[in-house]
């Protein structure tokens, strides 16, 4: 799902969903740092039980924070997601959990985008470097020094993949975090908290959801629990809906501000949101730290509060005169059923609907207008009733023709415009400087080589020449006064130096952002991709299916059309039962790079959908199936050989470059990215020809492993951790597997589930920094262990008896 574009829509049309997040800051006394603490009350006004981490949502803005410097080795990034988790538990304040969820192997419908991604970043990370490269040749030709390359560790963030040595470090690093936190911070002092780190299978959030539901409708459990979720990603806003708790916040970053809605946070500019911008961070003059590096200010957060949303949705579905008795549970998961359709990280969004174009409200418009007539709810829980479906789908694919005339008109005034405003500041450019008033510059201040070629000289060198010409005789006036010695001058003239390099360095990546722009825009190709589909225009249902499937004659089409409405009905099927049980198939993937038309699935009553479990990938399995060769790094050497070697048997798996087809989109990371779908079978059978040669610590982090609770010595769950281990504490690490014991709710806070041994020792006295400059532990009083969830049982689509419903805004 377009993640700003989903989330702007909610906040724009439903606004009281989402309330500021008030932070308590740390207060310095007497020059010593006093951090919050975190045991007093919350002052948001809302006590929270479980705080949830969609850990990806964190890691990824580490590897590129924007209030530092770039990180260049992992330790730096682990430091700063060590600060980022401090931020969010000071908001939150969880009073019984902390869950940290690390995507691990996902089921192999989400491989593809992964892959896609993967591919298209390193690809536009070989485009940068060239770029970049480029821009320091220039800029050294012009007399700008620039500071050294720095070699990094954090220069593939594709290493953020489960099976890669940075995913093994990192567990390593969030223990030590989290025996850091239970140890010496008294608002972590009682709580639980539970790692889910790469190694265990499943997508972040979706094991978090999976959690929650298994907690739902047990023993202990209060139906009143306050749950805060963090993560980027829209879809958890769905998620969260589904899984029909009331007391739900979701806790993310604000993309911008309500009002200021085209107004970029990050660049001030108009015409995009924070998660799309390309430009430089605004900074206002003068603010520095004490190295120099500009300092960005903090992104402000916000709640998104389900139980308000809901009410929203209960006031948007009212219906006049309905056929029967409205159930409001069913509504708020048929309207999770209809977002599928405007995209979602399975499936390709249908061309039909666009979030940006109204698409979610004209679902919804028609939903409430066929409702009668469809003779009930789309949704039973997680089964979709294909026969409703089809009839609701119909009915939104009777506006097609409208939609794409309508979008290709628009198209057609913006392309007109853009290349309009091209055409001017190109000719703008083209005036003689002297006469524009904005680049009138005194004689005087050129450089002398410059001036003698007739060259304009660059702002740079306008603003160097002038604070050159003016602090010479102050400096000559202040060493002759002070009697300061040569050293002295030295030493400043040093510093000028250094500050004029950083002022270059951030040149250099305004100007590489503002390249990799431009390059990207379609408006700027001299040889603009055609579109010889032309929705809209008669015939584009048939040049659809001729240009993006290869389809040359009439069966052809209507043998394709029927194939692609079938494996994405059974996609809409799959992405229902991942919601609401889990994952139905770790196998199935939707086989094609484009979406049906609305109008396109007919008869779908006769459809036979089944799926079929079967097992998830191991860790170096998926890093096969979606790395590119650039990142075959990460993967032992037997592995990369199989990604790069020219005769490697599955060497067409990873092409080092592949068709973007632009599909209409403007800039090219909007493009569909057209690799080959991975033939798990040929990919499976070579990968066991060299699975032998791992080494211990290798196979290690191709293994599957299970979550990991962590409690206080003084948790009251902490002695029946201890008596598992006086029992079963000399039982071989072989067989600890069969070893659980059935947790009891009341001294876990109303948590279910089995507790079982880890391998090692469960309460080290001393835990080891895994981190540069960080302090081992000594006298450790955390014990840990391994959480498994309770037995499976089935997800009620309702809240559950006893919640209380909060006050109604009536809005």
């Amino acid at each position: 799902m377009g993640v700003p574009a989903f989330y702007r829509w909610l906040a724009e049309k439903y606004p009281m969903v989402v309330v500021d997040v008030v932070e308590e800051e740390p207060v310095e006394v007497e020059g010593v740092r006093v951090p919050v603490d975190t045991s007093r009350p919350n002052p948001n006004g809302l006590e929270f039980d479980n705080l949830y981490l969609d850990m990806n949502g964190i890691i990824h803005p580490c590897f590129h924070p924007e209030d530092r410097p770039s990180p260049t080795t992992f330790a730096e990034v682990f430091q700063c997601m060590f600060d980022y988790i401090d931020r969010l538990f000071v908001m939150v304040r969880p009073r019984k959990l902390m869950y940290m969820a690390i995507d691990g192997v996902a089921p192999r419908a989400k491989m593809n985008q992964q892959r896609s991604r993967r591919f298209r970043a390193a690809k536009d990370a070989s485009d940068a470097a060239a770029e970049e490269e480029r821009l320091r040749e220039e800029f050294e030709r012009e007399g700008r020094k620039l500071p050294a390359k720095q070699q990094s560790q954090t220069c593939d963030s594709n290493v953020i993949t489960p099976g890669t040595g940075f995913m093994a470090v990192l567990s390593v690093a969030l223990q030590y975090y989290i025996h850091l936190r239970l140890n010496y911070d008294p608002g972590w002092k009682q709580i639980k908290v539970i790692l889910s780190d790469a190694n265990v299978p499943g997508e972040g959030e979706h094991k978090v959801m999976s959690y929650i539901r298994g907690q739902r409708n047990l023993p202990g459990f209060n139906p009143n629990t306050r749950h805060c979720l963090y993560g980027l990603d829209a879809d958890l806003i769905m998620l969260a809906l589904a899984t029909h708790e009331v007391h739900f916040s979701i806790l993310r970053e604000v993309v911008y501000t309500p009002g200021q809605q085209d107004k970029c946070f990050l660049c001030g500019q108009v015409g995009h949101l924070a998660a799309n911008c390309e430009g430089k961070a605004k900074r206002k003059g003068g603010e520095y730290d004490e190295k120099g590096e500009a300092i960005v200010p903090k992104k402000p957060y916000q709640f998104l509060n389900i139980w308000t949303l809901r009410e929203y949705l209960e006031h948007e579905f009212r219906m006049p005169n309905p056929p029967f008795k409205i159930d409001f549970e069913r509504i708020v998961d048929d309207f999770i059923f209809m977002c599928f359709f405007v995209g979602n990280d399975f499936l390709p969004h249908m061309p039909t609907l666009e979030i940006r174009e109204g698409a979610i409200n004209l679902l919804m418009a028609v939903y409430k207008k066929e409702f009668p007539s469809m003779g009930g709810y789309l949704t039973d829980s997680c089964t979709p009733d294909l026969n409703r479906v089809e009839h609701f789908i119909q009915a939104v694919g009777s506006y097609e023709d409208k939609i794409f005339q309508k979008r290709a008109r628009l198209h057609q005034r913006q392309a007109e415009r853009i290349k309009r405003e091209k055409a001017q500041a190109k000719r703008g450019d083209d005036l003689d400087p002297h006469v524009r008033d904005d680049l009138i510059v005194p004689v005087a201040n050129f450089r002398g080589s410059r001036l003698a070629s007739g060259a304009v000289p660059s702002p740079y060198e306008q603003n160097g020449a002038h604070r050159e010409r003016n602090s010479q005789p102050q400096k000559a006036a202040r060493i002759s006064s002070s009697g300061s010695s040569i050293a002295a001058a030295i030493v400043e003239a040093e510093n000028d130096l250094e500050a004029q390099e950083r002022e270059n360095k951030e040149d250099l990546k305004s100007r590489l952002k503002d390249a990799i722009r431009e390059k990207s825009d379609v408006f700027n190709s001299e040889n603009p991709e055609e579109d010889k589909v032309k929705l809209g225009e008669p015939g584009w249902r048939d040049r659809y299916y001729e240009e993006k499937f290869g389809a040359r004659t009439s069966d052809q089409m209507e043998e394709i059309r029927r194939d692609v409405a079938l494996k994405y009905t059974e996609g809409l099927c799959w992405v229902m039962h991942y919601y609401y049980e889990g994952v139905c198939s770790w196998q199935w993937f939707y086989p094609y790079h484009y979406a049906p038309f609305a109008s396109d699935l007919r008869n779908l009553s006769q459809l036979n959908i089944t799926f079929e479990l079967g097992s998830p990938f191991k860790p170096f399995d998926q890093l096969m199936g979606v790395f590119p060769a650039a990142s075959a790094h990460a993967l032992p050497l037997q592995y990369r050989q199989l990604m790069t070697d020219p005769n490697s048997p599955i060497i067409d798996f990873y092409p080092t470059d592949f068709e973007v087809d632009m599909n209409g989109k403007r800039f090219s990371w909007q493009g569909i990215a057209k690799l080959p779908f991975i033939d798990e079978d040929r990919l499976l059978a070579e990968i066991k020809k060299v699975e032998h040669t791992l080494t211990p610590e290798e196979a290690r982090r191709n293994s599957t492993m299970c979550n990991m609770l962590f409690v206080n010595g003084s948790h009251p769950l902490s002695p029946y951790i201890y008596s598992l281990n006086s029992k079963f504490g000399n039982t071989p690490n072989k067989d600890l597997i069969e070893i659980k014991e059935k947790l009891d709710p009341s001294p876990s806070g109303g948590m279910n589930g089995y507790i079982a041994l880890c391998a090692g020792d469960p309460s080290p006295p001393v835990f080891r920094s895994p981190v540069d400059e960080l302090e081992d532990i000594m006298d450790n009083q955390v014990i840990c262990s391994v959480y498994k969830l309770p037995d499976p049982h089935k997800h009620i689509a309702r809240p559950p008896a006893g919640v209380i419903v909060p006050k109604k805004l009536c809005v």
